[in-house]
């Protein structure tokens, strides 16, 4: 039996031979049984897809709420980042990030914002992540500890 995470929670994939023509989601995964490639693929479309429905309008919010001006925010396939705030205000944004639980995509989103008003990681950039998010230390130390189970493929 496998299982992938969605929002912080595992749930049960299941392979079909039904041709469901990509990733259906009901409380567990069914996926169209094909190659091992083919299956990675529509599982990384479906994930990629909803982290844009879902994680960057919370980038628009965020920025509302902290008074900042995002030139763009796009989701992004990183390896080695959750997340990345450039001079120019662009904010990138790792796909796997969909897997975590909600606190933990919303710490993300705001720990680079941060980087909007203050660029290094000063105290006064962690008063800022914290005054925003009070859970903050809570969802680093989850991603520090679980982080590598967002990296895992099917």
């Amino acid at each position: 039996i496998r299982y992938s995470l969605y929002w912080g929670r595992e749930y049960k994939i299941t392979l079909t031979r039904e041709a469901t023509g990509g990733v259906i989601f009901n409380r567990a995964f069914l996926i169209s049984q094909g190659g091992r490639l083919q299956t990675r693929k529509a599982f990384r479309n479906w994930y990629w897809s909803r982290a844009n429905a879902i994680i960057l309008p919370r980038v628009s919010r965020y920025a509302n709420e902290l008074g900042v001006t995002v030139a763009e925010a796009e989701i992004v396939d990183n390896r080695l980042r959750w997340g990345s705030c450039t001079a120019k205000n662009r904010i990138r944004l790792n796909w796997r990030l969909i897997k975590a639980p909600m606190s933990v995509i919303d710490y993300v989103i705001v720990h680079e914002l941060a980087h909007l008003i203050e660029a290094n990681h000063t105290p006064d950039f962690w008063n800022i992540v914290r005054a925003k998010l009070p859970g903050a230390e809570k969802s680093k130390a989850w991603l520090k500890a679980h982080g590598q189970l967002l990296e895992e493929e099917i």
